[in-house]
Order: C-alpha cells, then structure tokens, then sequence
C-alpha cells in the first residue's frame, strides 16, 4: 500500500462514510469511492461492510487497519521531522479553534500576522472536533481543557471572561429565581459546562428554549430577544444588540490552551506565530 492508498483507507475507516472521508483528506466523494475500489480490487479483499450504518471494516479490513497505522505513524514522524527544520517564516500554518473563538478572537490577529509574514500561508478550521496532533489534522490547537498526550507541548494561553447577556431591547430586573425567564444555552451534550451549569443554578426556575454547541448562534438568539445567555465576553463584545447585566456572583471563567506536537517545536512559522498571539492575548 502507498501512502496515498493509506491515508484514503484510514479515512474511511475513521469517518465511516466516503463523505466525511472526503471532507478529512480534501477529496470529492466520487473520487474516494473510486480510490476505494481501486484499494480493494489491489488488494483482492474487500475492506468494508457497506450498510445502513456506514462503512463497516470487514475481518480483512481489521487486520490491514494495524498496518496502516504503523505506516501513518512512520510517515506522519517524517513529516513533522521536515517541518522541524523550517526556520523560515514560509510555508502552511494549520490551526484549529472553536468556531467564535477562531471568528472574534484569531482571524483578527492571523491577519495582522500574515501581514508581517506574507509568505505564511495560514488554514484556520473552527470546528468542535479535537483534531489529531499526531497525525498533523493541525500544527496548533487551541481548546478550553488541557491536553492528556504526552507527545503535546503546551501552555495556558490566556483567560476569559464570561457574563450573563440580554438583548439590549430588554427592559425591567431579571426576575430573582427566574421565573418565566427563557434560557439560550448549550446544547445538552455540554450540561457539565461551568457556564450551563451557573446559568441553571442562578435562575432555577427558567426554562432553557435553545441549546447549540455553537456560541455565535447563542449570541445572535440572545440579541434578538429569545432569552438570556452566558457568553464569553471577547464574543460579546464584537456583536450588537446584547447587553451585559452585572452579577454579584458572575459566571465562572475558562482558561484557553494552545498545544502543539513536540516535533514541531523548532517549526519557525509555528514559533513565530504562537509568540505573536501570545503577546497580543497580553496587551
């Protein structure tokens, strides 16, 4: 197997449909469909169950899924060894970051960075996912938990502050124990969330009318009246219509991490850009 084949395999295997597959590595669907049959007709076995559940591995599909990883593993260490010895500020900066935090906070400071640097080309993604260092889905991340992988070099990046938001339309107290009060929120896989968990506790009698893993729709449902919400304050801030209420006991904070792979810890672009943001985080 080639590495090209290797990547088209994991990706299916990992994404379990040709659409997600496509979407990981950058393909159109018909066309890893396509390198998939190719794959399997090479082979002489058939990789997958294709079914109502997706992509399924077959017992064949199993055994060749140890082999690629060890492939992946060995390329992916190549990869990160050249880009460690990139000193100059050329070349791709992958970064991943939630959806509001890579809209309001880093496109921002990625275009005065660029501007310094224009022979740096940077791929921001916002997605919820946690994309794989290791496997080079990202060269930084940035996240609100720390990193559990060993091979992760990082640090705390900075702090943010949340508040509890209204529309600027709202008029009167918010009621004590927030009777009657429409709560916009996160969805309900987030319920463990320092900041959902505030928000019941404050007004245990409000109802929660909109859940989203998204904060730039949470915003947006508070500032066009559908209830009150706890957002970040660097979100907020950038949107109109919301309002901040003051709180005796405001909403809890979070802190942000930025994490890369140890083998990149060399990667001048990387180095570069990490210090820059660090130091516009702390002006």
């Amino acid at each position: 197997m080639e590495w090209s084949d290797v990547k088209v395999f994991l990706a299916v295997a990992r994404e379990g449909s040709l659409g997600g597959a496509a979407r990981r590595i950058g393909q159109t669907q018909p066309t890893m469909g396509r390198r998939l049959h190719a794959l399997e007709d090479s082979l002489g076995q058939r990789l997958f169950q294709r079914g109502s559940a997706g992509f399924v591995l077959t017992e064949e599909g199993q055994s060749v899924l140890q082999h690629a990883q060890r492939i992946e593993e060995e390329a992916l260490a190549i990869e990160r060894r050249l880009a460690d010895g990139q000193v100059a500020l050329s070349g791709l900066l992958r970064i991943s970051s939630s959806d509001w935090f890579g809209v309001h906070v880093l496109a921002p400071w990625c275009a005065e960075f660029m501007a310094l640097h224009p022979e740096v080309t940077i791929e921001l993604i916002t997605d919820s996912r946690l994309f794989s260092l290791a496997r080079r889905e990202a060269d930084l991340v940035f996240r609100i938990a720390p990193f559990s992988e060993p091979e992760v070099v990082q640090r705390r990046f900075m702090h943010l502050d949340y508040g509890l938001y209204v529309a600027s339309t709202h008029k009167g107290p918010l009621p004590r124990r927030g009777k009657g009060l429409r709560l916009v929120t996160m969805d309900s896989a987030f319920d463990d969330m320092p900041d959902v968990a505030w928000l019941k506790r404050s007004f245990p009698e409000g109802r929660t009318v909109f859940g989203s893993n998204s904060r730039e729709a949470q915003a947006r449902l508070c500032a066009a009246g559908a209830g009150v919400a706890v957002l970040p304050c660097a979100l907020a801030a950038g949107m109109p219509g919301l309002r901040r209420v003051a709180r005796a006991e405001p909403p809890p904070g979070r802190e942000v991490w930025a994490g890369y792979h140890q083998d990149l810890r060399n990667a001048g672009r990387l180095r570069a850009f990490l210090e820059f943001v660090v130091a516009k985080a702390a002006a």
